[in-house]
């Protein structure tokens, strides 16, 4: 017997759940990241080839040379930029599908974010039509450079590698925010936390390995 919409839907909610215990097995113990994610039809952000494996623990390619970010990597990130505080006004640089975007609009209000290939916004404004995400603001431009004209931001994410801190994104960062983004290494990529404690102080704190695709310059 074929399966109905509203059974698709159910056997999604199920799945979402199932990755969120194993997410919970995988160490993640903030609630709202948790519900988060699980509200968050990951199915729609990826390649209708792949959907099968919307669910699995493990980045997709999303064509472009470009991946749609493991869950456990997303959950991850956001609970390190969640801890003692709300994110507030988040920029993320590297929208991709859309995927964590959408995430994050479960935990703010005010969620900006660029993508440097023009193909991949429009899927990503695609797929957050489809996950009736309508609050984000997206931009086709250089993360390297930010979104200046909507600074400052409480909190920076990247879903992308840089060599080097992002001085002109830095720059963006409220007192009292936070901005987390992989920084690649000789040999290995890094989460690096970077912490605005003042006009001009900043607290650094290197956390765990990670696995991410390089930031790349200009726009396509």
């Amino acid at each position: 017997m074929s399966q109905g919409i509203s059974g698709v839907g159910m056997t999604s909610q199920r799945t979402r759940a199932r990755m969120v215990k194993r997410l919970r097995d995988q160490g993640i113990r903030n609630e709202s990241v948790l519900a988060a994610i699980e509200t968050v039809p990951r199915h729609v952000f990826v390649e209708e080839a792949l959907a099968s494996r919307a669910y699995e623990d493990t980045a997709l390619p999303l064509g472009y040379s470009q991946t749609i970010s493991q869950p456990y990597s997303v959950a991850r990130m956001l609970e390190i930029l969640l801890e003692g505080r709300a994110l507030g006004k988040t920029l993320e640089i590297g929208t991709g599908s859309g995927y964590q975007a959408a995430v994050l609009a479960q935990l703010t209000p005010e969620v900006f974010s660029v993508e440097r290939i023009d193909a991949l916004l429009i899927k990503a404004k695609r797929n957050l039509r489809a996950a009736r995400q309508s609050r984000i603001r997206l931009k086709h431009a250089d993360g390297q450079f930010g979104l200046p004209e909507a600074a400052p931001f409480d909190t920076i994410i990247f879903a992308a590698a840089a060599r080097n801190v992002p001085e002109k994104v830095l720059q963006q960062l409220a007192i009292g925010g936070k901005m987390l983004f992989p920084l690649e290494g000789e040999n290995r990529q890094t989460l690096l936390l970077i912490e605005r404690c003042g006009e001009k102080n900043y607290t650094e704190t290197r956390l765990e390995n990670v696995r991410f695709v390089p930031l790349l310059a200009g726009i396509e």
